[in-house]
């Protein structure tokens, strides 16, 4: 078959930034690939498209399958690409997939007549089934994990069972995008996924809907052989892993980096993780083997804010691993959520101090966003408190829910005041100069358009 998928372009509201590497879409294209499909990636991100050029482009090409795959924010413009691809190819089937087309299956099938079907949570097994039914014109009612609309009625089938080896997926094919359009100062940082799932369920994240409470993982020689190919075939000099928690097994990731050592690649990484999964002798390992950064959930400054979340983290949990990360020279960013439910402009202040003193070298201050498939969406809803249903709006710069503890204007002023203090501190400027380099160079550039921000918003 011929198949075409789709990243759809960022809601018009929506801050400009780099394009990312749309690693499912790889994937799927590598499954289809090497199940004898012919595949052909339309990355509106990456080429700038809007709408009118997404139509002239997917005119051009002759598909059996468009597949668009939306997060929450991406939600509407993909809806907007289906209409626009079954309007220019109606024999074409088209399929919804990702994490929000997961939560929002049928609610998705019954807002938008063009929309054929929709592949939910992981989707590669379910993609290559689907391709071969499509394809002998079978029956759908068997394909675990898709809802598809059938004689006006829209059917969900079950889910489908988490696939176990992870080793068996094929890498993702880099080769169907375009490359030299996503590059972002000259160069290009290629993700990789070394595992799925999470053995917590954080109340703001839908990891554990779309993946499954377990951690299932790829093995070290296969990450490591991923790594390789994208160094030795592109001439990376740089990956980021997009695990939730990349250091839930511990042996694991010693495993990857005595591998990676082995091999003498050198290749630099950063990864995300929990504070209460590492320790000193690990990420000296780690830093040995070329990490330069870890990405340490903060989430809050406030024990009861964490204990509302389900974090499952301390205070001083978190202080011991922003210290150890800084004593062994890795350099640490900050994940942080404000406006959680139960959040007042109290707690959110103590999250606002703890963050500068925990020092990391950068910051992201996230608006707690209720994504449909997390308990916090639940909550909202159930509360009456959602107050935002656009999903272009679901950006985490601006808040979506007003709590009997916050308002959204306060809330809003939080964050913006967060982001002021934490750049505009001397003693930070002073240390990232210091520290020199791309990170460098760039974390003094925000604190100074932070800085000509505050002078304006004085005047």
């Amino acid at each position: 078959m011929k198949i075409t998928l789709v990243n759809p372009p960022y809601p018009p509201s929506v801050h400009s930034h780099p394009p990312f590497i749309p690693l499912g879409l790889a994937y799927l294209g590598a499954v289809a690939e090497k199940a004898g499909h012919q595949v052909t990636v339309i990355d509106c991100q990456a080429l700038k498209l809007d709408y009118e050029t997404f139509r002239s482009r997917i005119a051009k090409t002759s598909s059996d399958l468009i597949g668009v795959t939306a997060t929450t924010l991406l939600y509407k413009s993909a809806m907007q690409l289906v209409a626009i691809a079954k309007e220019v190819q109606p024999q074409a089937q088209t399929v919804l997939g990702g994490s929000h087309g997961t939560f929002w299956d049928e609610n998705a099938l019954s807002e938008n007549p063009a929309l054929d079907i929709i592949v939910r949570r992981e989707g590669e097994q379910t993609f290559i089934e689907l391709l071969d039914k499509l394809g002998s014109q079978s029956s759908l009612s068997n394909v675990l994990g898709i809802t598809y609309r059938n004689c006006g009625n829209i059917i969900r089938n079950e889910d489908r069972p988490f696939l176990q080896d992870l080793d068996s997926i094929p890498f993702p094919a880099h080769h169907l995008l375009p490359l030299e359009s996503l590059k972002h100062n000259g160069k290009i940082i290629f993700p990789l996924v070394s595992s799925r799932g999470c053995v917590y369920w954080c109340d703001f994240c839908s990891t554990v809907r779309m993946f499954g409470r377990g951690y299932r993982m790829r093995s070290p020689k296969n990450v490591v052989d991923e790594m390789q190919l994208v160094h030795d075939k592109y001439g990376v000099d740089q990956v980021t892993f997009y695990d939730d928690a990349f250091s839930v097994d511990r042996n694991r990731v010693v495993k990857i980096c005595e591998e990676l050592r082995e091999r003498k690649l050198a290749l630099k990484w950063d990864c995300g993780t929990r504070v209460d999964m590492v320790d000193k002798e690990l990420m000296k390992t780690m830093r040995g083997a070329g990490c330069f950064a870890v990405w340490l959930g903060v989430e809050s400054g406030s024990e009861a804010i964490l204990g509302a979340m389900n974090k499952r983290i301390k205070l001083d949990q978190t202080r011991l691993a922003y210290k150890t990360a800084h004593d062994v020279g890795l350099m640490t960013i900050a994940n942080v959520v404000l406006g959680f439910p139960g959040e007042t402009e109290q707690t959110a202040r103590e999250t606002i101090r703890f963050v500068k003193e925990l020092n990391p070298e950068d910051v992201g201050f996230y608006i707690a966003t209720p994504y449909p498939g997390t308990p916090m969406y639940e909550l909202v809803k159930k509360n009456g408190w959602l107050r935002v249903t656009d999903f272009d709006k679901y950006d985490t710069a601006g808040p979506t829910f007003e709590t009997p503890w916050l308002s959204m204007v306060k809330l809003a002023e939080l964050r913006s005041k967060a982001y002021q203090d934490f750049y505009l501190r001397p003693g930070y400027v002073m240390h990232m100069m210091r520290k020199g380099g791309v990170y460098g160079i760039a974390a003094v550039k925000t604190s100074g358009a932070y800085l000509l921000r505050s002078l304006h918003l004085r005047t």
